[in-house]
């Protein structure tokens, strides 16, 4: 008989910086487009470009958004499946895992829209989706395979999803076109993803950017690993976490010059920037929130880090900015905007991100979570 299983405790500095991942999906295109009416210099300008996507090739700060919840999504991989390889139970592994990538997905299909309108309508693949095919993929590998084998998975896929863009030729095009439209990422979705597409005949979230988006994952699994495992804990913890970062970042960058940092299609350097990006923030915040135990400005993301399904699922149901609006618009907007240009919409941004954090804060004083 299998010894009974072991309740990982809740890691404070992982729930902060998935909470305050969530906090920028809630809320950054309102801040953003904000800041971009808000009359001020050059850092406000600076600011409203960092909070909105690049086009196609490059990166802002909003560009790490999704790939950090990816890769957070990974680093849990290994504390809440761990329990079930220390007890030999790798059956009942599987079957969690199953189930959270099949209900996950579903929701995806709900979250845009479901079978509200023609089969044509429905989204196959969008950020749920992807997240939980990302999530389903690295846990089968994590459960299944040692650190080496996680890491040569990785590496497979970064080189090989480069050889095929670089080399494969587009009907049309040739090989080695990244440009919108133009590659074969783009080609395949418009030719065998079918049903509604987000950009016209492809999809950012599409066919087979989704073997890249694992890689992502896994970055998060072997992070999750080294924090599970690492007996260097304090300080040399979070500087391992953020000189890896860099590294990762200085990487991608450079075969940027060759294979272009694009988001869209989750190009291999943008999943090493992203990738090295949230290792410097994994590392920040647990440098900050474990090892100087400043924490009490961390407790708002806690909150919504500990609960981010029933707030992104809420944030799709609820219009937090008509709903700010009935407290900071019309003439309070007004009076704002008289005072500083474009101080009103920022107001209004912010109360609505307020109204998130209220949220937030209710579910979890309440002990209310939607969990998988």
């Amino acid at each position: 008989m299998a010894p009974p299983l072991q309740t990982t405790p809740r890691l404070r500095f992982l729930d902060a910086l998935r909470g305050f991942d969530m906090f920028w999906i809630m809320g950054a295109d309102a801040i953003g487009g904000a800041l971009g009416q808000l009359r001020g210099g050059a850092l406000t300008k600076v600011a409203s470009r960092q909070l909105d996507h690049v086009p196609w090739q490059g990166y802002h700060a909003y560009d790490l958004i999704f790939p950090l919840f990816v890769f957070m999504a990974g680093v849990a991989v290994p504390l809440s499946l761990g329990k079930y390889l220390e007890s030999g139970d790798k059956g009942a592994a599987l079957l969690r895992v199953l189930r959270r990538t099949v209900l996950l997905y579903v929701l995806g299909l709900f979250y845009y829209g479901g079978l509200a309108g023609s089969i044509e309508h429905v989204r196959l693949l969008g950020v749920l989706q992807r997240i939980a095919l990302c999530y389903g993929a690295a846990s089968v590998l994590f459960l299944y395979l040692r650190p080496r084998g996680l890491i040569a998975t990785l590496a497979g896929l970064l080189v090989g999803y480069w050889l095929l863009l670089r080399f494969v030729p587009v009907p049309g095009f040739g090989p080695g076109d990244f440009a919108e439209g133009h590659n074969l990422t783009n080609w395949i979705d418009a030719h065998y993803l079918p049903w509604r597409k987000w950009d016209g005949d492809h999809d950012p979230e599409g066919l087979l950017s989704t073997l890249p988006a694992i890689g992502t994952c896994l970055l998060g699994v072997l992070a999750g690993l080294y924090v599970k495992t690492t007996k260097r804990r304090g300080a040399t913890m979070s500087l391992r976490l953020v000189l890896t970062g860099v590294a990762l970042v200085g990487i991608g960058l450079l075969w940027g010059l060759e294979f272009p940092v694009i988001k869209k299609i989750w190009t291999s350097t943008f999943v090493l920037v992203a990738g090295g990006w949230s290792l410097i923030l994994l590392g920040v915040f647990h440098q900050v929130i474990e090892v100087m135990g400043w924490r009490k400005w961390a407790e708002p993301f806690v909150w919504i880090g500990a609960n981010p399904l029933a707030l992104y699922l809420a944030s799709n149901v609820v219009d937090f900015g008509a709903l700010s609006a009935r407290f900071t618009g019309g003439p309070v907007a007004a009076a704002l905007n008289a005072v500083w240009p474009g101080l009103g919409a920022v107001t209004l941004a912010m109360t609505g991100a307020l109204l998130c954090f209220l949220l937030a804060r209710f579910l979890y004083r309440r002990c209310v979570f939607i969990r998988l």
